[in-house]
């Protein structure tokens, strides 16, 4: 039977329902496996749809990129450490970008071949390309900040958002001009700028705003797949583009409002820098009259605690604790403790990267609770451990009205009976801000590498304790 066009729209349809189940299924991390496994149904119908469209008239070079992608994609998802999954994200979201861009280009060029170009056409190519090229440099510049390959604090200079202006109104008059000429110099000068301009957004953002950024590239990625889309006459292309749009940009909405911040803030601010590290975490500590525990000391407070609390963050997935926290809790729940998890919205490099990482060790999720459910626990917790988190559990978002992360709602770990922070330096947050919940008398650090400390305090624990 012959593969007709509606035959391809009805593909499309189950393509559309099925993206949009999986992402429904990403909403709770209990139905996130299943709305993986719906997404990738729907990419596999959509593949199998487009191969088989009449307009394919040669496959060899789509075999051949199928093939080489699939095994690059297999390699690096086989290699891919947890930690460094917000920088691969923003790498996906460059390539994104980047075929935008060089679709937009390409259909310009076949087309002009043709002498089938018109002021609609042009006027898709140019879309997709300027956003596609805003996307592929400011995610590179995401990852480099993400990988250490460039400084997290932002770059700002006196005149940058007037710069950026100038550079985004003469963007979109090329872009413009090129619509309604077809100028190859026009359609070079754009892209050009256009890539400056992804290079200048993303630099003076960092710290905090990060996980806000990933998002909002992620909503950029959509708008540009969508242009494609458009450029190409892809219904479903369209569909897509605008779902990743659209949920990016929402998400994060979501997000700055969970951080009491202005997107527009976010997108165009951003604060933040690197903290340095001179001498040894405890004599930091003792310089500064913060007290330091030994691994002993919370394992004491913990064993014979009616509830402990611990609060994940970027540590705990540089140092992959997670298994070892997942055997703590369970050596705690074995004496009678009720353990609990609480999860910031922008812990970590990139939404849900706390749950990811909790749902790959098996934690039970009804012990995974958010900000707003567990807020009003604190207060009647005996012990808050907190694992390699920092911003998102510090006073001074509340307390001191000149602190960069003023107004972003935190954790209330404070509140708690008992402090036990676990940190391998004195070394501030990604926000580069001194946490004032150090210096409450509550609270303890325990320095040295997240894993290694959990799984001291396992062996203590299986010991007998005290």
């Amino acid at each position: 039977m012959e593969f007709t066009v509606n035959h391809q729209a009805l593909a499309y349809l189950v393509a559309a329902i099925l993206f949009i189940l999986g992402l429904k299924g990403l909403t709770h991390p209990a139905s996130a496996r299943r709305g993986n496994v719906y997404a990738m149904l729907g990419m596999m119908i959509a593949i199998v749809a487009t191969l088989l469209a009449r307009e394919v008239q040669s496959y060899g070079f789509i075999i051949a990129g199928i093939g080489g992608g699939a095994i690059i994609g297999a390699i690096v998802a086989l290699r891919i450490q947890m930690t460094a999954m917000p920088q691969l994200v923003a790498a996906l979201h460059s390539f994104v970008g980047l075929a935008a861009v060089l679709v937009g280009i390409g259909t310009f060029l076949h087309h002009q071949t043709l002498g089938l170009l018109n002021a609609v056409l042009m006027g898709e190519i140019s879309a997709g390309v300027v956003i596609g090229a805003i996307t592929f440099t400011g995610s590179i510049i995401a990852f480099g900040k993400l990988q250490g390959l460039l400084s997290g604090a932002p770059v700002k200079f006196a005149g940058q958002h007037l710069l950026n202006a100038v550079i985004a109104i003469v963007t979109i008059a090329l872009a413009v001009h090129f619509a309604m000429t077809g100028s190859l110099l026009s359609l070079a000068l754009m892209t050009l700028l256009a890539l400056i301009i992804g290079v200048t957004l993303i630099i003076p953002i960092g710290g905090a705003d990060m996980p806000v950024i990933i998002s909002m590239l992620n909503s950029y990625s959509g708008w540009a797949a969508a242009a494609t889309g458009f450029t190409l006459h892809n219904n479903l292309l369209i569909i897509v583009g605008a779902i990743v749009g659209c949920s990016g940009a929402i998400l994060s909405f979501i997000m700055c409002k969970a951080m009491n911040r202005s997107i527009i803030n976010v997108v165009f601010g951003g604060f933040g820098s690197d903290g340095g590290t001179g001498d040894s975490a405890g004599a930091q500590a003792a310089e500064k009259g913060i007290k330091s525990a030994a691994v002993e000391d919370a394992v004491y407070w913990m064993e014979d605690a009616g509830r402990v609390i611990i609060v994940p963050g970027y540590g705990m997935a540089v140092s992959q604790a997670q298994h070892a926290l997942k055997e703590l809790s369970e050596l705690l729940g074995a004496r009678g403790v009720e353990v609990k998890f609480a999860i910031h919205p922008v812990a970590g490099r990139m939404p849900g990267h706390m749950n990811v990482l909790l749902a790959e060790a098996d934690i039970p999720y009804d012990q995974v609770l958010e900000m707003d459910e567990i807020n009003p626990e604190f207060p009647s917790t005996d012990v808050v451990l907190v694992v390699g988190a920092n911003d998102v559990v510090n006073p001074a978002a509340k307390e001191d009205k000149t602190s960069p992360i003023y107004g972003m709602p935190i954790l209330e770990a404070g509140r708690a009976r008992q402090v036990y922070f676990l940190k391998r330096s004195m070394r501030p947050g990604y926000s580069g801000v001194d946490n004032l919940l150090f210096y409450q008398d509550n609270t303890y650090l325990v320095f040295g590498d997240a894993k290694d400390t959990i799984e001291g305090m396992n062996t203590a624990l299986k010991g007998g304790g005290h």
